[in-house]
């Protein structure tokens, strides 16, 4: 059997939901699926609508803290206009030594193409990819 048969969700901890209702829906412009509980926290947990079926789960949760890696990847066909309608909504784009980013924090991918970072409120590290 195996779970390769099955889909799977991203889930990503959080310390304040509405504060990541914000950026998650406000920045990054997801579109709310679910609203729900998460552990005791009642209205602690929503889901967000992405391409090809897929969902992330975003919910609130004492033991959320900032990644340092890389949480969920979003593949784009465009990087320059998603990042400039990210930033345009407030998305900051992080820097990191060593990575060879570009004035607006773009790099060369590992393998051919190109990525840039947006971190949540809690520090949570989402890559935005292309193969462009």
């Amino acid at each position: 059997m195996g779970l390769s048969d099955f889909p799977v969700r991203a889930s990503i901890g959080v310390t304040d939901i509405r504060r990541a209702v914000d950026f998650y829906e406000g920045i990054l412009g997801l579109e709310k699926a679910g609203e729900g509980p998460s552990a005791d926290i009642e209205g602690g947990g929503r889901s967000y609508r992405a391409g090809g079926g897929t969902m992330l789960n975003v919910f609130e949760t004492p033991n959320a803290g900032g990644a340092k890696s890389t949480v969920a990847t979003w593949y784009v066909d465009d990087l320059d206009t998603v990042l400039d309608e990210l930033t345009r909504a407030g998305a900051e784009i992080p820097r990191y030594e060593g990575l060879g980013q570009d004035e607006r924090g773009v790099a060369p991918r590992a393998g051919g193409g190109r990525i840039f970072w947006v971190a949540d409120p809690d520090g949570n590290t989402i890559a935005i990819e292309a193969e462009e």
